[in-house]
């Protein structure tokens, strides 16, 4: 703050330090603090500052593989830790990755292929350490939907399954370019309740789907909505098996009753798919959408997913070196024959349940994968397909979080009709409607928050200076004369207009209710602009609106608290000397001084007054 005395006007009475407006800063010094603040709130390079180059080349390699910074410290504990964890989830792993395959319309064996190469990656390029890598049922669901309104599995399977192997490319070069390029704030669009009720709708549509299996079915809809499978299943009432809806719900004799199998699942590892990627019309419109948007939803969950150990365990993960690693991991399983990765959330609890310390568990399930590719794959050549139906079951009713939504509605109504739309989107029309929806509720609260801002007036709390909102605080005071806003946004073209009608409004019901009351007429209205950040050339040209409604009107608008932003741009619009500085003060406290000391002109502040006696008691 500045040095200058406050000097009242026509009196020499001095007074506390007014507000004072920022040294100018250069448009391009601002430009380059936002961008930074944008892309670079971590600030990455700080580490390479006054580094020879050879020390410049390690620390670009562990930023980029940051096994090389924790694998130096290594120890055998953590070995033995990290093998129980890795055998532990590969026994997961296996059932899991062949039946998300199976929902997907694709190979089963891709499920296991999809289980040792990405991990490999991301053990060396992750800096999670509970992260758990495989095929998830979402991403699974979203591939055989998006994917199949094109292509039949059935009728043309060599083409879905390169349509498949491209669409995971394009997921990984999107993944990976908004890791590169700084971008990983766009994920953060999708808030928690669209994801919970997203997921929720996922989760049911993928339970219904297995009906087929359940029922021992041999023709069902490829339509995800619920009124299409509920039609499927019950126009084919004559052809359920009995067999199979008490194995798939009693988990019992499941290898013996059923006549469905997976067939043959052929030993070796990965073969190389590069080659098999589509790159032309028509199918390649559908390939680029089907890999973005699966690989912005398995970025949301594994991005989340590895947060939430991360801040159990109290360490950081860079959102967007994750972003990297996850679409590394796609692209180089993409051209190794598999589909879609991220860190599913149920494999990452098991990891973590499990007592895994690093990456290495990922290292462990993916050679348990790699002995289970070479040697027994013939093992599971008579799984049935009720079996696979019940464990992809077993698995979504984790997602199905109650709990959670009963939390949104205790809490915040809007982000439960956010959920439960996102929910029902899914469920009664397809995964894409429903993402849809949700993001454009989300991004609709948004925009309201932004184009209506709370208002509302202050009071002052007894025996003090302080001055709260009077629907929170009760006990507050008026003040005789003066009409206390508080703006709670910062001011832009969006939210001008209104917040230029609702001081209009909050000032006419104001002298209305003195009127009725018989009380001191309005003089002063004081706007606290403490919670606006930021104001554009709009926000700027409705206050000089205000300003000439009050003059009309007889009335004295005040600024209080603004920010240096604020302040800088009132300054740069000359606004500032259409109010007169004298008008702008530090708190509400020393604008309702001035005002009141305006009103009994020399009188001492029986506000003041107070205050002082209170503290001195």
């Amino acid at each position: 703050m500045g040095n200058a005395d406050y000097v009242y006007p026509s009196t020499n009475v001095e007074r506390t330090p007014r507000v004072v407006i920022p040294p100018p800063q250069s448009s391009m010094k601002s430009l380059k603090y936002n961008l930074k603040e944008t892309f670079f709130p971590d600030d990455p390079l700080r580490q390479f500052k006054n580094q020879t180059t050879s020390r410049r080349f390690v620390l670009g390699l562990k930023y980029f593989f940051p096994i090389f910074d924790w694998a130096p410290s290594y120890t055998l504990d953590f070995l033995k830790s990290d093998f129980i964890a890795g055998i532990t989830i590969a026994s997961l792993a296996i059932p899991q990755g062949i039946s998300y395959a199976k929902l997907a319309n694709l190979p089963p064996i891709l499920g296991l292929y999809s289980s040792f190469i990405p991990p490999l990656v991301y053990a060396m390029m992750g800096s999670s350490r509970d992260l758990a890598v495989g095929t998830v049922a979402v991403a699974s669901l979203l591939t055989a939907s998006m994917l199949g309104n094109v292509v039949n599995a059935n009728e043309n399977p060599k083409l879905y399954l390169h349509l498949a192997f491209t669409a995971t490319f394009v997921a990984g070069v999107f993944q990976a370019s908004l890791g590169l390029l700084r971008l990983g704030f766009i994920v953060d669009f999708l808030s928690h309740a669209t994801i919970i009720g997203f997921m929720a709708g996922a989760a049911t549509v993928v339970i219904m789907q297995q009906l087929k299996g359940i029922l021992g079915l041999n023709h069902f809809t490829h339509s995800t909505d619920l009124v299409s499978v509920m039609r499927s299943v019950f126009t084919q009432t004559h052809q359920w098996r009995w067999e199979s809806a008490v194995l798939g719900f009693g988990f019992l004799f499941f290898l013996l009753t059923t006549r469905y199998f997976i067939g043959n699942l052929k030993k070796g590892l990965n073969p190389l798919s590069f080659t098999d990627l589509v790159f032309v019309s028509p199918y390649l419109t559908t390939a680029i959408k089907t890999g973005i948007i699966t690989g912005v939803i398995a970025l949301a969950e594994g991005i989340a997913v590895g947060r939430s150990f991360a801040m159990f365990k109290n360490y950081h993960i860079d959102g967007n070196k994750e972003m990297i690693a996850f679409g590394t991991m796609n692209i180089v399983g993409s051209c190794t024959s598999c589909y879609l990765t991220t860190g599913p959330f149920s494999r990452s609890a098991v990891n973590y349940n499990a007592g895994c310390k690093t990456a290495v568990s990922n290292i462990v399930m993916a050679l348990a994968v790699m002995v289970t590719l070479l040697f027994l794959t013939p093992l599971f050549h008579y799984t049935p397909l009720v079996v696979l139906s019940s464990i992809i079951i077993s698995a979504m009713l984790g997602l199905l979080d109650y709990e959670a939504a009963i939390h949104l509605w205790t809490v915040d109504k809007f982000d439960f009709i956010v959920c439960i739309s996102a929910y029902a989107g899914v469920v009664f029309a397809s995964v894409e409607i429903g993402l849809v929806i949700a993001v454009a509720i989300s991004l609709l609260r948004l925009l309201l928050f932004v184009a209506r801002p709370k208002t509302f007036i202050l009071g002052n709390i007894p025996n003090s200076m302080i001055y709260r909102n009077v629907e929170q605080y009760l006990n507050t005071s008026s003040v005789p004369g003066v009409l206390i806003l508080e703006i709670d946004a910062p001011i832009y073209f969006a939210n001008s207009g209104y917040l230029r009608e609702r001081i209009a409004r909050w000032v006419d019901d104001e002298e209305d209710k003195l009127k009725s009351s018989g009380e001191t007429s309005l003089q002063y209205v004081i706007l606290n602009m403490g919670a606006v950040g930021n104001i554009d050339t709009s926000g700027i040209s409705m206050l000089e609106e205000v300003k000439k409604v009050m003059d009309r009107r007889g009335l004295k608008l005040v600024l209080a608290n603004p920010g240096a932003e604020v302040m800088k741009k009132l300054n740069k619009s000359k606004f500032i000397e259409k109010i007169g500085q004298e008008w702008i003060h530090l708190t509400v406290g020393e604008a309702v001084e001035a005002c009141d000391f305006m009103l009994h002109r020399c009188s001492p502040s029986p506000l003041k007054e107070e205050s002082e006696a209170y503290n001195k008691v």
